[in-house]
């Protein structure tokens, strides 16, 4: 991964969207325990079309298919540990091949960003939405560092540490990180409410914790809900002065007995929403699930940025 040392993140604004989304609009099917990982063995010229269509919205960092990657979740499906490891570097390798293909007509910088999902993730029954995890501390901090120790040996800028529910597995994410002194990271929480993460803790909590973290680049939201991110942006930026990401879901809601989305989302409305993200404080913003290209461009065009393509 780039040294910590080396990364200038000057001037980044624009996250990408969801990828599981567009899998699905273009025919992936993605309903096992691997979500959107499973494309990386299935068609992974599709991920690149999905990274492609993000740049030309005007994505100024996009995140890899690897957050749904994990051991322990391979392992459950009988799957050899080597297999986890070689889906985490492909899926930077596939990054790294729509970054280049951008470059030959942009000289607009463009970061990759590694997703590392929670270990709720791995156990794919939603967990990442409450954080009773049930497990040890230790076993959390191993669940990291495993995915940290491949992910060392690419080339991807940053590890982008998503949609955690509590302050404990934040803790642990620490521990795990320290160990990897020239890596950098965000984590992002996913909340329940206008305050706290979804397993109870205030926002705030967390950025005094990772404030003192010089590998900590910046921290903020993702999965949660539109309307409660101004409020989190304000709250984290009491405590945590270094940039703030924001990429919350479309406003739509997710039935789990059903297994499918409700409700409906304005693609213009997200990118005035955008907006107010950045006057609460937010520096990095983008989509989540359901968010799409459309999304992207629009924030972007909301933050006065044009696309360059």
């Amino acid at each position: 991964m780039t040294h910590l040392d080396q990364l200038d993140l000057t001037g980044l604004r624009v996250l990408d969207g969801a990828m599981a989304t567009e899998l699905e609009l273009r025919g992936c099917d993605i309903s096992g325990p691997l979500w959107s990982a499973q494309v990386l063995a299935d068609s992974p010229a599709t991920i690149e079309a999905v990274h492609d269509s993000y740049l030309e919205a005007g994505s100024d960092c996009i995140l890899t298919a690897s957050y749904q990657v994990s051991f322990e979740g391979y392992r459950e499906l009988g799957l050899a540990p080597e297999t986890a490891a070689e889906a985490l570097r492909q899926s930077v390798r596939l990054a790294e091949a729509s970054r280049l293909r951008y470059r030959l007509r942009s000289a607009r910088p463009i970061w990759i960003a590694a997703s590392l999902g929670p270990y709720g993730a791995s156990l794919h029954n939603g967990a990442e939405y409450h954080g009773n995890y049930g497990c040890s501390f230790d076993a959390l901090v191993s669940f990291h560092v495993d995915r940290l120790a491949v992910l060392a040996g690419t080339n991807a800028d940053l590890a982008a540490f998503e949609t955690i529910p509590s302050i404990e597995e934040a803790r642990a994410i620490l521990v795990a990180l320290r160990q990897f002194p020239t890596i950098a990271a965000w984590l992002s929480f996913t909340c329940r409410d206008d305050l706290h993460l979804a397993h109870g803790e205030p926002l705030a909590d967390c950025g005094a914790l990772l404030q003192p973290e010089p590998q900590v680049l910046a921290a903020g939201i993702n999965c949660t809900a539109p309307e409660f991110a101004p409020a989190l942006i304000r709250s984290l930026r009491q405590t945590f002065i270094r940039p703030i990401v924001a990429y919350p879901n479309s406003g739509e809601l997710w039935d789990a007995e059903q297994r499918r989305w409700h409700g409906q989302s304005s693609i213009n409305e997200y990118g005035d929403l955008a907006s107010k993200w950045a006057e609460a404080g937010a520096n990095w913003i983008g989509g989540c699930c359901r968010t799409g290209p459309q999304h992207i461009h629009a924030v972007r065009d909301a933050l006065g940025q044009e696309s360059k393509n």
